[in-house]
């Protein structure tokens, strides 16, 4: 049987009070249109619609060639944004998903579970439900003497006793494709905002004779729709848990999940720690055995088995098997790091290949170079590559030696087993095994620093006030 989707994306969400439109506000990092998208397709749909008004543009520059869209220029309600798909997929057989753009929560195995039970009692229609300690605002659940499902009612819409239930709707469907455009065409603005409800269809359906199940999930907190800040905080605390809750049951040990965050497109292998303060965003992979923080931030890196991140900032970074960064180090686009390298505090990398076995311990900054395998940068050493126009590259060759306190003005070649001597300035290349120094030659001079002092105070004493 064909599987189907439609996505309510249209609305503006103007109790968010933001510039953004509603469905792209990002929960644990990932727009919450895009957690909606990704749950629709591993349920096997073979097409998804997404209907679109307000930013359409901007969300579909998100969701690229993901889904095809439908446009609902006036926002009439839930009802006739489905309408607007009919021209895509109104002529299809099969079973067809609605969902909100805004329920970012809904989990893959509880919308298989609703498709399931739909196609195998062949129902025209099946409401996905959840029992709620504050229903209000949603639409509720009227079910007849024997359990069964009779209509959904809008909470503006409801008596006193109907907004008592506790049950409700969680805005999300499946129905018999042909027989939800049919009865879409009979559903009217009848209500007291005077809108299109989808959930007329409902009780369209059932005066036809057709069959309409409910299916009601156990956990509420997938029905959370998020229409302003405080929902989506709610919706941001379900998922983290949920995340880390999925990573802890899969081999990862995390300290303490309440100071913990983690993206939901990361991944993470087994027996790696992660320490309190750490957070782990966009596509980032984590090998096994890693130990991550305390206090880390890592964006979209690769980071190896067994390496360890301390107290540091990482981005768009690959950090290599065995190799330790931190603490406070800053790893920026581009730095690549070998197996087993040493990156200590306050040392910066940026668009930097680093070799296996390296240290760059201390207060250092390597930007724009290659730098082979077995190199010692020493502490305050940097590569000079930017002169204000232009970068430049600094290459440094298998088993080098760098002092302290040097400077490498790129471009410049430091050659495979080279000594540049702690304070040097390099303006030129060092060729293999070669001693390079380049600085000043010192001079002392006996008891001139008395000197010095006195100089200074007499001039300290002429500029003070009398």
């Amino acid at each position: 049987m064909k599987r189907m989707a439609v996505v309510l994306a249209a609305g503006q969400g103007k109790r968010m009070k933001s510039k953004l439109y509603k469905v792209l506000h990002p929960v644990c990092g990932k727009p919450m249109v895009g957690h909606v998208l990704d749950t629709i397709k591993a349920t096997g749909c073979q097409r998804t619609v997404v209907v679109v008004g307000h930013g359409a543009e901007k969300v579909k520059a998100y969701i690229g060639e993901n889904a095809e869209y439908a446009l609902q220029e006036t926002q009439l309600g839930t009802g006739h944004a489905v309408q607007q798909a009919k021209a895509l997929i109104g002529s299809e057989q099969g079973t067809t998903v609605v969902a909100c753009g805004d329920t970012p929560l809904i989990a893959t195995k509880t919308l298989q579970g609703l498709m399931a039970l739909h196609e195998e009692r062949g129902a025209a229609a099946t409401v996905l439900t959840a029992v709620t300690e504050n229903p209000s605002g949603l639409g509720r659940i009227i079910r007849g003497s024997q359990g069964e499902l009779i209509k959904i009612v809008e909470q503006k819409d409801c008596s006193p006793e109907e907004a008592a239930i506790k049950e409700i709707n969680t805005g999300i469907f499946c129905f018999d494709n042909a027989k939800l455009f049919a009865a879409l065409e009979e559903v009217t603005p009848n209500n007291v905002q005077g809108e299109y409800y989808l959930t007329d269809v409902i009780g369209i359906l059932r005066g036809q004779g057709e069959l309409v199940l409910a299916y009601q999930t156990d956990d509420a907190s997938e029905a959370v729709g998020v229409n302003d800040r405080l929902a989506l905080s709610e919706a941001e605390a379900y998922m983290r848990a949920r995340i880390n809750r999925e990573h802890m049951l899969n081999g990862v040990t995390i300290i303490d999940p309440a100071s913990t965050y983690i993206g939901a497109d990361v991944v993470i292998g087994t027996d790696t720690i992660l320490y309190p303060g750490t957070l782990l965003k966009g596509k980032t992979v984590i090998g096994e055995n890693c130990v991550i923080g305390p206090a880390s931030e890592i964006e979209d890196c690769t980071v190896m088995d067994g390496a360890c991140v301390k107290h540091s900032v990482l981005n768009q970074a690959q950090v290599g098997a065995r190799t330790t960064v931190g603490p406070f180090a800053y790893l920026r686009p581009g730095a690549v790091l070998g197996e087993e390298v040493k990156i200590g505090d306050f040392v910066e990398i940026k668009n930097a290949v680093i070799g296996d076995g390296s240290k760059v311990s201390h207060l250092s900054y390597i930007g724009d170079a290659a730098v082979g395998k077995n190199v010692n940068v020493g502490c305050g050493a940097i590569t000079a590559n930017y002169d204000g126009y232009n970068k430049a590259t600094t290459t440094i060759e298998d088993d080098a030696f760098i002092g302290s306190n040097v400077n490498l003005i790129a471009p410049v070649t430091i050659a495979k087993g080279a000594y540049v001597v702690a304070g040097s300035t390099i303006t030129r290349s060092v060729a293999e095994n070669d001693l390079a120094v380049a600085r000043v030659r010192q001079e002392n001079k006996p008891g001139y620093a008395e000197k010095i002092r006195a100089r200074a105070k007499a001039k300290k004493d002429q500029s003070s006030p009398s």
